[in-house]
């Protein structure tokens, strides 16, 4: 009932904003923080006083399709006769008319003559590369692929500890609670700044260069595969976490006897890909400073020389196709 009042809420409120929205004349209004915040969460109660209203009416919402017991009738009617389903239809269509007006799409300025034509000039010189840069462009591409490198395999090892720690099913009790919800919220924090932001952070701190750029690859690293560590963790089966724990084993041994094998191979799945990830990431950190290729791309770059960029691209489409058709044979090989 709760998290379904919750969805609703969200739902509605979010429509009932949409609304407001309509009589706002400036942007000045907008920044009025304090207002708009306090009508927010007015319109997610008012959402969620609309949500147990139609609850109260055995009105099937989309909150009640996804995290309630469905109704046998309301499985029996047509599509286009329940109101789940049209709440989903309207929310999509809501927020596919709020995307293209903030996105500001237009179909004009795209094929604008101008625009198109400096499009066209661009595109031939990407497309006639000058190979004489190619040796310095290979010498820097191997600096990246090895910044990539020491990134992952520094972070692997403090990725593969803070999984247990932060899965649920692990974590049980009030403290070892209080332990995952503070990790599970400083990994999610850590995550989102992005790797381009760490560049800049360890530019400044430690100078720019291919150092910077793997300190930044390898803190975005360690947030990355804890989370995707731990999700694998938490979807282990329970039968032999129950056998192992039967004959008496502490916490550490049952994680290693019955957790670690069925996770075993996925990790090294997901580490694969996170290098292959890494190497196409370490050439945009180099665009503040990361080093690799990514510096020289944007020396080119700001200086309209394109058909040097257009062989610096040729030499990294080569390497993340080598790359990927790499990780997938060992993917595959892991299966």
């Amino acid at each position: 009932m709760l998290r379904r009042t919750i969805f609703d809420g969200i739902v509605f409120g979010f429509l009932l904003c949409l609304l407001a929205a309509l009589f706002v004349t400036s942007e000045e209004q907008l920044l009025q923080l304090g207002l708009v915040s306090s009508l927010a969460l007015l319109f997610f109660v008012v959402g969620c006083g609309i949500s147990l209203g139609l609850s109260a009416r055995n009105v099937v919402t989309l909150g009640a399709k996804l995290f309630a017991a469905h109704q046998g009738a309301e499985e029996d009617r047509p599509w286009y006769r329940t109101f789940w389903c049209w709440q989903l239809l309207v929310s999509l269509a809501a927020t596919l008319t709020v995307a293209v007006i903030k996105t500001e799409f237009s179909f004009v300025e795209l094929f604008d003559q101008n625009g198109f034509a400096g499009a066209v000039r661009l595109f031939k010189g990407l497309l006639n590369p000058n190979w004489d840069v190619l040796p310095r462009a290979v010498l820097n591409i191997i600096e990246t692929i090895f910044m990539a490198f020491l990134a992952t395999t520094l972070a692997i090892p403090v990725a593969f500890l803070l999984s247990f720690v932060c899965a649920k099913n692990i974590m049980q009790g009030p403290w070892a609670r209080m332990i995952y919800f503070v990790m599970r919220t400083f990994l999610n924090v850590t995550r989102s700044i992005e790797a381009l932001i760490w560049a800049i952070i360890f530019s400044v701190w430690v100078g720019i260069g291919p150092f910077a750029g793997m300190l930044a690859l390898m803190i975005h690293s360690v947030a990355s595969l804890a989370k995707q560590y731990s999700e694998m963790v938490e979807s282990v089966e329970e039968g032999p976490i129950e056998a192992i724990e039967s004959t008496g084993a502490n916490k550490l041994q049952t994680i290693w006897y019955a957790i670690v094998p069925q996770v075993l191979l996925p990790y090294i799945s997901f580490t694969v890909y996170r290098w292959d990830i890494n190497v196409r990431m370490a050439t945009i950190i180099g665009l503040v400073g990361g080093g690799g290729i990514g510096t020289m791309l944007v020396q080119y770059q700001g200086q309209a020389m394109w058909r040097e960029v257009g062989c610096i691209i040729v030499v990294i489409a080569v390497v993340v196709w080598a790359l990927d058709q790499a990780s997938a044979y060992v993917r595959e090989a892991l299966k």
